[in-house]
């Protein structure tokens, strides 16, 4: 790997690392995943899975990463030549998270813009459907959504020209500023929120637990699930950053950090978030459990609604909070980008510049097909089957060929060497026995559910992922490497 694709100090890969992580999931996912699955009772299942699945995973991607110094596809090639191809599999599918990302974070461009005027009006829903998200309805994919066709092509000039450049003067430059301010809006939006008539009610209401869940397997699975989704675990990101870390790294120490700060963000956010709600349930007499959703409606309706009661203080407050989310979202596109920009340079023998722009320019097309009238439907559609099936899967399967086929022996040296933290024979057993069961589990779980509840439609746009990824996947393996 070239010297100069490095990070110039600990704190810009952290910074990058927090970035990758820190993204819509927190914001707008976590909050409701605590009140869906008991309430504060969820943090025993939520932090069980932070130490027996995300410390330790995240931990193994640092140390591949730092041990090999390459591309995820030539690590996997390097291990095993007939793999290949599943690493191929995975950093496509990670490809995919970013196409799709790529049109969600348009979305809050639109609001972003439309917040200095309140331009959404006193129909927050009508003015997602029409505008800017779409509907479920297949006769709306007829026509673009405009707003969100111009939004889609802007961010792609964005994300083209701060990943073009070297590792260091692009995605570390940027997180380092982009972090800090999304640390400091979403500090001064849940500060704010703390203090509004009926905040305590949302508190209550997010943290008062129910016991008897416990027993429930579905909500270990949720928590599960959500580490893998906030973490962004298993997605070659921590591994394509790790190898750009100078020596004398302290590996271990960095993941913790990493963590701790992935956490400490989502449960911040997840307070701000309800205390907005508990206002709005206060101010309007609307019952908690007709606000709380997830995902778009959440940030793209129910806000919304909130904000234009606010009065003055909505006006400051709107803009802060798509903001937040556009900071949020920008540096976690970056990390989904960056395993397909790194393997495929690697792969073709080309400048970083000529693959990021050949890349930007295919993502840009697919996602331009996503912003349709029905542009949130298959969003969701493309969201849920490439996590639950491509993703899930393929974190089960890394584990099996890095703790496995690999060995832990050749990687756990070079965590310990300078990490004051130090991992031994417990990381082991879970890496190579614990995860994977859970993970092809969950796999198992989420495979049936999805296939036994999704329509036809739904199933055609599966299977087109899945063609696209195989062919793709072994197109690209059966390229042999320029620099052979």
């Amino acid at each position: 790997m070239a010297e100069k694709n490095q990070w110039d100090s600990p704190i810009a890969f952290i910074f990058a690392m927090i970035g990758a992580a820190v993204g819509l999931g927190n914001i707008w996912r976590f909050s409701y995943v605590v009140y869906s699955n008991g309430g504060g009772s969820f943090f025993i299942p939520y932090f069980t899975a932070i130490a027996v699945m995300g410390i330790p995973f995240l931990i193994l991607e640092y140390g591949v990463g730092f041990k090999f110094k390459d591309s995820f596809s030539n690590i996997v090639r390097k291990i095993r030549p007939k793999f290949e191809i599943i690493a191929w599999m995975l950093v496509i599918f990670v490809f995919i998270v970013t196409i799709y990302y790529m049109v969600i974070l348009s979305w809050d461009l639109v609001y972003l813009l439309s917040s200095f005027t309140f331009s959404w009006g006193t129909d927050a829903a009508a003015y997602f459907t029409q505008t800017v998200g779409g509907s479920s309805n297949l006769s709306n994919a007829s026509f673009l959504l405009i707003p969100t066709t111009i939004g889609v092509f802007l961010l792609w000039i964005i994300l083209w020209f701060i990943a073009h450049r070297n590792v260091d003067e692009g995605i570390g430059k940027v997180s380092k500023i982009l972090i800090p301010a999304l640390f400091i809006l979403m500090g001064c939006i849940v500060i704010y929120a703390l203090t509004l008539p009926g905040a305590g009610i949302g508190i209550s209401t997010l943290l008062t637990p129910n016991w008897a869940m416990l027993l429930d397997v579905n909500i270990w699975l949720a928590a599960f699930a959500q580490i893998i989704f906030s973490l962004s675990m298993g997605q070659a990101i921590a591994v394509t950053y790790a190898g750009y870390l100078p020596e004398n790294s302290r590996l271990i120490d960095n993941a913790l950090i990493v963590i701790a700060s992935n956490s400490a963000f989502e449960i911040f956010t997840a307070f701000g978030v309800f205390s907005i709600l508990g206002y709005m349930s206060a101010t309007s007499g609307t019952p908690m459990v007709q606000l709380v959703t997830e995902g778009t409606g959440l940030i793209f309706i129910v806000f919304p609604m909130i904000f234009n009661v606010m009065g003055p203080i909505g006006r400051i407050m709107a803009p802060l909070l798509f903001l937040a989310i556009l900071f949020a979202g920008i540096t976690s596109a970056l990390g989904f980008f960056e395993p397909m920009l790194n393997s495929t340079t690697s792969k073709m023998g080309w400048s970083r510049k000529k693959t990021t722009t050949v890349l930007a320019i295919i993502g840009c097309a697919f996602s331009l097909l996503l912003t349709t009238g029905i542009s949130s439907y298959l969003v969701q559609i493309i969201d849920s089957f490439v996590n639950e099936f491509g993703i899930l899967l393929l974190i089960g399967v890394q584990c099996i060929i890095f703790a496995w086929v690999y060995g832990l022996d050749h990687i756990m040296p070079v965590l310990n060497e300078n990490s004051i933290f130090k991992v031994g024979k417990k990381w082991s057993f879970i890496i190579k026995y614990l995860l994977p069961v859970v993970l092809i589990g969950m796999w198992t779980i989420g495979i049936i559910q999805l296939f036994t509840t999704a329509k036809s439609f739904e199933i055609i746009i599966d299977l087109i992922i899945i063609i696209m990824v195989l062919v793709f996947g072994f197109a690209l393996t059966r390229i042999k490497p320029r620099s052979e």
